[in-house]
């Protein structure tokens, strides 16, 4: 019988190719920040790691807080510089241009008053305040912006002062011929000084003691920054070192205390030296710029006052005030008169030693006599004795120039006085900072350099 052969079902085979499976995923590229993190977090899980943060910290607390007061130090002291050698001599010099201009027109009409032959002292004195204020414009001019306030004003000054001196030089062609017209003249010189020159004078000179406020107060403000990174380093610098005492049971570790030392030494010598310089300026600034203000005041008034007085014998009551029932450069005087009493007043209270008020108490002396001789020649001019009432206002013996004179010179003397004891406390405050930026950044080297050194000591004992 025959049998079929035996046939073996062959296994089913595996499919050629097996299904094809998703990529894996390359992992997301991590930016350099998410890299540093982790390694500082893997760091900070270990003494050695920790150390080697706290040394980092500590290090840039230290040079942070030199930078900050360097950098806040040099601007507080350029700011003092400006106010001993930019600010306050442009405010003196604003001054001196206002007052020379003044000057200049006191005795102008006290040498028309003199007659045909006018005075050569008179003379001189007109043209010596003249150069004077020409010279201190150009000397501002050069130092100033023209687009601010103070430059536009010098501009004004520039040029009003040629038109009010060929008005001058014309009145006294005519007065030498002896005809009326150069009282015309003079009255309307100084209508234009009064107008014109006199204010852009004193708004030139409120800008310049505006800048001067301005740089003072600067000067002064407190250097908080400085003192509130130098806390927050000396008390990371104390923090580390109490802790590395608590785990190692020493005292002390040379670098920190190194590093320690230094910042201690800035802090106190910012403090200290800020203190100082602030208290002189403060000095400066009360003793010294009020009273220069107080005084410079009283000296334009003095000579407002007399050049209304001397206006009043050339105009001969042909000007009257708005109402016309008053003479006004009588009305004047006697304005100008109670403003400088009161501007004395003042600047006797503001005095603070013998040689600031004594000058000031000999110029309210010779006010008091000025008044009186005043009222004396008054009193003539009004009786119709004109020849007897110009001695008394310009004569040689016990008239009120001479006490115009007096009360100019005791001015001069009590400004010379405040003017050198704001130059000397000013000084003394910017020398208070001299030398702190540079100690600060130079310790402030040290000191990091200290903590670092501390830090790789306490690091070399894991190794």
């Amino acid at each position: 019988m025959t049998y079929p052969p035996t046939v073996r079902t062959a296994p089913q085979s595996a499919p050629t190719h097996a299904p094809a499976q998703p990529p894996a995923t390359p992992p997301a590229h991590r930016g350099v920040w998410a890299v540093g993190k982790e390694r500082l977090r893997t760091a900070a899980t270990t003494e050695p790691g920790r150390l080697q943060i706290i040394g980092a910290v500590l290090a840039v607390l230290v040079v942070a807080f030199g930078a900050v007061t360097a950098f806040e130090i040099s601007d507080r002291a350029s700011a003092a510089d400006d106010v001993v050698s930019r600010s306050q001599p442009l405010s003196a010099d604003a001054a001196s241009i206002y007052r020379s201009l003044a000057d200049a027109d006191t005795a102008a009409s006290s040498g028309f008053l003199a007659g045909a032959e006018e005075p050569r002292a008179a003379r001189e004195r007109y043209q010596k305040d003249i150069a004077l204020a020409s010279r201190l414009l150009v000397k501002a001019a050069a130092n100033t912006d023209g687009s601010s306030e103070s430059g536009r004003q010098i501009a004004a000054l520039n040029e009003q002062l040629p038109r009010y001196t060929g008005v001058i030089e014309t009145a006294r062609a005519y007065n030498r011929q002896g005809l009326p017209l150069g009282g015309a003249y003079l009255r309307f010189a100084n209508g234009q000084m009064t107008r014109d020159l006199l204010p852009a004078a004193q708004k030139l000179y409120d800008a310049e003691t505006a800048r001067l406020e301005r740089d003072d107060d600067h000067a002064r403000f407190w250097p908080v920054s400085s003192l509130a990174v130098g806390v927050a380093a000396l008390a990371a610098l104390v923090w580390m070192q109490r802790r590395n005492y608590l785990r190692t049971n020493r005292v002390f570790n040379h670098g920190l205390l190194a590093a320690t030392a230094a910042a201690t030494v800035v802090l106190l010598w910012l403090a200290v030296g800020h203190t100082v310089a602030r208290a002189e300026l403060n000095a400066a600034e009360a003793h010294g710029q009020k009273s220069l203000k107080v005084l410079n005041d009283a000296r334009i008034s003095s000579l407002k006052a007399r050049a209304n007085e001397n206006l009043t014998l050339v105009a001969r009551g042909a000007v009257l005030t708005d109402d016309g029932k008053s003479d006004k450069y009588e009305t004047d005087y006697t304005s100008g008169m109670k403003k400088l009493g009161d501007r004395l007043s003042e600047a006797r209270s503001l005095a603070d030693d013998k040689e600031g008020l004594g000058p000031v108490q000999s110029a309210v002396k010779g006010v008091s006599e000025w008044k009186v001789r005043h009222a004396s020649a008054s009193t003539t001019d009004k009786a119709g004795d004109y020849e007897g009432a110009l001695a008394k206002v310009i004569g040689p013996k016990a008239s009120t120039g001479q006490s115009f004179d007096q009360v100019d010179d005791a001015l001069a003397t009590a400004l010379a006085h405040e003017q050198r004891e704001f130059t000397r406390a000013a000084e003394d405050g910017r020398g208070a900072l001299t030398g702190l930026p540079v100690g600060a950044a130079l310790l402030a080297v040290l000191g990091a350099a200290g903590a670092v050194l501390g830090i790789n000591r306490r690091l070399s004992e894991y190794r």
